[in-house]
């Protein structure tokens, strides 16, 4: 059995973090992101290959997942010439494959019990297997109409509020029968939910929902990015590197360089070489990455510091997200949700 990861978005709304770095391979603490999906597909043992469906720098993707034998599992690249759209994508993906294929958006984290979505598609000898997850606000999203038997009924896009008759929605994870790809035009973007979806329930094909409760978020904004680094840093997704540690969590690597006079509160994670001065102070729900350097008197609060940036003695950051080798001259101050860019360079006594 194959899964297909569509990882082929240029990651716009995650910019201008993803100007440098594709969305795949964004850091989740010290983990490329679609390592957690990896680890997810891996649970289900006859899933012996993952075909990366990409579009925006595939060489930078590569070269970090390799053929997948660090991972444990074999991974197969796949380019698209130009952008398919989702239904597009998966069929340029999947050809010479079998099924069922289970699919991923490239966006999504979860914690699901992929074996039990792949058993109802089995049993019930569906076409398509789609999960639905529910949300807070329905106004906001595409949302999923079923029966009590779990067909899938229709798809309202966006629905006025007496309009809203559910509150589940797509939540990216699918089991399809590659055998139902003859609609999708060869070439041609082509939409998954708009057109692909749709075609199953006007023919009268069995496509069926499982509903999801547990853990499931679209990391693909900056606020997103956040929280799932604070819900893995509670315990709210039990997930590497803190799965087996007990509360308060804290991953404080042995390679870093932390001062006696520094503040260290937990729950926090600091990688290999990094920094903090005496007089600094990592405050909770804070990620310091590998050979960041976190000067005397710094504060980093809730916020995510990527690798080899460094914050001057006396900055401050909170709940936002500095790039890549960023320089944040002394008495800084970054907070509100700013994102900065890789290579940023403020100077002294800015306010972002």
């Amino acid at each position: 059995m194959k899964a297909i990861l569509l990882a082929g978005g240029q990651g716009t709304r995650l910019r201008p973090l993803t100007l440098n770095t594709p969305k795949p391979v964004v850091p989740i603490f010290n983990r490329p992101f679609l390592t957690y999906q990896i680890d997810l597909i891996k649970q289900v043992p006859e899933i012996d290959e993952v075909v990366l469906s990409l579009n925006y720098q595939p060489e930078a993707i590569a070269a970090v997942f390799g053929d997948g034998s660090a991972l444990g599992i074999r991974i197969r690249y796949v380019v698209e010439p130009e952008p398919l759209g989702t239904a597009g994508g998966i069929k340029f993906a999947s050809r010479g494959l079998g099924g069922p294929i289970v699919v991923f958006n490239g966006d999504v984290l979860t914690s699901i019990d992929l074996g039990a979505v792949i058993r109802l598609h089995r049993e019930r000898q569906a076409r398509a297997t789609i999960v639905l997850t529910p949300v807070e606000n329905p106004s906001a999203f595409g949302l999923v109409e079923t029966d009590s038997r779990q067909n899938i009924l229709r798809f309202l896009e966006k629905p006025k509020p007496e309009e809203i008759t559910t509150n589940r929605i797509n939540a990216g994870i699918y089991v399809l029968e590659p055998d139902t790809f003859d609609r999708i035009p060869d070439g041609v973007p082509w939409s998954i939910e708009r057109k692909y979806f749709p075609s199953l329930i006007e023919r009268g094909e069995t496509f069926l929902a499982f509903d999801y409760q547990g853990y499931w978020i679209d990391i693909g904004t900056p606020q997103k990015y956040l929280q799932v680094h604070h819900d893995i840093l509670t315990g709210r997704f039990p997930a590497a590197p803190f799965r087996e540690l007990p509360a308060p969590r804290a991953c404080v690597s042995a390679k870093a360089r932390i001062d006696p006079g520094a503040i260290v509160e937990s729950p926090c994670f600091v990688d290999d070489d990094a920094v903090v001065e005496a007089g600094a102070r990592i405050a909770p729900l804070s990620v310091v990455g590998r050979g960041a350097r976190i000067e005397a008197g710094a504060v980093v609060d809730g916020a995510i510091i990527w690798p080899g940036s460094v914050v001057g003695g006396g900055a401050t950051v909170t709940g936002s997200i500095v790039g890549r080798d960023c320089r944040l001259g002394p008495s800084t101050v970054v907070e509100g949700g700013a994102v900065l860019g890789d290579r940023t360079s403020l100077t002294d006594h800015t306010r972002v």
